[in-house]
């Protein structure tokens, strides 16, 4: 189960393959994290969105998932618009033990 719960029909194949890379991730915390993120942002986001989207899949589950709990400063060249709008997306009101 990967846990999309919206249809992929009108993505183009860029899209569709984000959004797949989000839900498949590696560790279960981390699908549900990018691939809820990925759902509701993906058909608004810009080629250069996508980029920095693409590149924050690509991190290891570990560092990303220390990033968005505020467990560890993020990496400058990680440090976008994307990656605060994904940390955003999900509050808590008490830290998350990985």
């Amino acid at each position: 189960m990967t846990g999309l719960s919206r249809s992929t029909d009108g993505l183009d194949p860029r899209r569709k393959r984000i959004l797949f890379r989000a839900w498949h991730r590696g560790t279960r915390e981390m699908d549900l994290l990018m691939g809820q993120y990925a759902e509701k942002a993906i058909d608004a986001m810009s080629d250069a969105e996508l980029d920095i989207f693409e590149a924050l899949i690509e991190v290891p589950d570990r560092d990303l998932f220390a990033w968005i709990t505020g467990k560890e400063v993020v990496a400058e060249n990680y440090n976008t618009a994307i990656f605060h709008a994904l940390r955003n997306f999900h509050t808590h009101d008490k830290p998350i033990e990985f």
